[in-house]
C-alpha cells in the first residue's frame, strides 16, 4: 500500500470517528493529515463534501500552498490555508477542524477575554500537563469571512508541534504531531468545554 493510500485511510478512520459524534454539522469542518515532508504535502477534505459518508472523493492532496497536487475538480476545504500555515511552521502531522455547539458556545462567552483557561480538571492530563496546579489555555479569535485576514490572526498562536485555537463561533482547529495525539487533543478539548458550559449553567440557576 502507498504512503497516500496509508495515511488517506487513517483520515478517513477519523472523518468517520468524528461523524459519529456528530461533529460535522451541515458539511462544516476540515481535517488533513500530512504525506511527505519533502516536498510538503498533504491531504485535505474535499469542500462541501457530506462527512458522514466515506466516498473517494472525501480529501485531495495539495502543496505547500494548500494548492491541488494533480488536477481535479474538487476544492480544498475553505479553511486549508490554517492548515498549511500548522504543516508549514510545526512538525505537526494532523490537523482538525470541527464546529460544535459547545465549542461556539464557549468560545462566543469567553471571546472578550480572548482566551478560556483550564485549571484542576484531570483531562488536562490529555494535554501533557501533570503537575497539580497545571493549567491549559485555549486562545479566542475573531472569525474574519476573509480566510487569508484569518490566518493573519491564527498564525501567532501557532507556537508549537501541538496545539489548538478557538474562532469565535466558528470552531476548534487543533494539532498534533501524530494523527492520535491531534485526535486526542480535539476529544479533551471538547470535554472541558461541554463541562464549563454545564457547570456555568448549573451555577447561573441556584
Amino acid at each position: 500500500m502507498s504512503a497516500i493510500q496509508e495515511r488517506w485511510n487513517e483520515l478517513a478512520d477519523i472523518k468517520d470517528e468524528l461523524a459519529w459524534r456528530d461533529w460535522f454539522p451541515g458539511t462544516s469542518g476540515n481535517l488533513s493529515i500530512k504525506v511527505t515532508e519533502e516536498p510538503l504535502t498533504f491531504l485535505v477534505t474535499a469542500s462541501g463534501k457530506d462527512k458522514r459518508k466515506r466516498t473517494e472523493e472525501d480529501f485531495l492532496l495539495v502543496n505547500n500552498e494548500g494548492l491541488p497536487v494533480e488536477n481535479t475538480h474538487l476544492k480544498p476545504s475553505a479553511e486549508t490555508l490554517l492548515h498549511t500555515e500548522v504543516y508549514n511552521r510545526t512538525k505537526a502531522a494532523c490537523c482538525l477542524h470541527v464546529h460544535t455547539v459547545d465549542n461556539n458556545v464557549m468560545s462566543d462567552l469567553f471571546y472578550e477575554q480572548g482566551e478560556i483557561v483550564f485549571q484542576k480538571q484531570e483531562l488536562i492530563k490529555a494535554f501533557g500537563l501533570w503537575e497539580e496546579d497545571a493549567t491549559f489555555t485555549v486562545p479566542i479569535i475573531y472569525n474574519h469571512a476573509h480566510i487569508p485576514t484569518l490566518t493573519q490572526e491564527f498564525i501567532p498562536h501557532i507556537t508549537g508541534d501541538t496545539g489548538a485555537v478557538l474562532i469565535q463561533n466558528h470552531g476548534i482547529t487543533v494539532w498534533g504531531r501524530t494523527p492520535l495525539e491531534a485526535k486526542r487533543y480535539l476529544e479533551a478539548c471538547e470535554f472541558l468545554f461541554s463541562f464549563e458550559l454545564k457547570r456555568l449553567m448549573l451555577k447561573n440557576i441556584r
